[in-house]
């Protein structure tokens, strides 16, 4: 029997998209995923956050504790914030500045003889927009050797910058940048070539 206040053609009421979102949606992460990231925000929060700028070493050490891997000869200036340091990889004589956000839900792979300016952005995870219950995509994030990306730069998920690129202060990147030119602006592109000396040339 139908009511007054039914139509026999009304459509079912859709459940909110909220109430449809899967535990896996909700919790992308094990349980003793979680409680790896609680020890890290301690340990980062009391041993790592203000220690002086000469201590790199010191900086180093605690990250490969949690399973970075970063080469003796990299720097890593304070303040780097760190969001999962088992997901990080540095190479030879590369710098992290001051205030960078490695926000790396996915691998984050960086060359050697690269510079990553202060303020930069490294911002490795993003949601599947077309799934009502916005599943976690964590990308593998490539920045190659001999690259240069300037202050406050913001480098989207699962870019690839090619070895001796150089990104423009206060770029936005979003799409791969290849080897060897001049990117800058929102949204970044490519400007010119970037010429290189031999090392040591005047």
């Amino acid at each position: 029997m139908i009511s007054d206040t039914e139509s026999p053609d009304a459509a079912p009421q859709e459940t909110p998209i909220f109430q449809r979102m899967d535990t896996c949606a909700r919790f992308p992460y094990s349980f003793s995923e979680y409680a790896r990231r609680a020890m890290w925000i301690l340990v980062y929060n009391f041993f790592v956050r203000f220690s002086p700028a000469r201590l790199s070493a010191w900086r180093r050490f605690w990250l490969c504790l949690f399973g970075a891997r970063i080469a003796r000869t990299a720097i890593i200036r304070p303040k780097v914030r760190v969001r999962h340091p088992w997901l990080l990889r540095v190479g030879e004589y590369s710098t992290l500045g001051d205030n960078t956000e490695v926000y790396n839900l996915g691998p984050i792979e960086i060359g050697s003889h690269t510079v990553i300016s202060q303020n930069t952005h490294l911002c490795n995870g993003t949601h599947d927009y077309r799934d009502p219950s916005l599943p976690l995509i964590r990308p593998t994030m490539r920045i190659g050797s001999g690259v240069w990306v300037c202050a406050d730069a913001f480098i989207g998920p699962g870019v690839t910058i090619g070895d001796n690129a150089l990104v423009g202060a206060r770029a936005v990147v979003m799409r791969d940048i290849p080897p060897g030119v001049i990117a800058a602006g929102n949204p970044a592109r490519v400007i010119r070539d970037r010429p290189m000396e031999a090392a040591g040339g005047g």
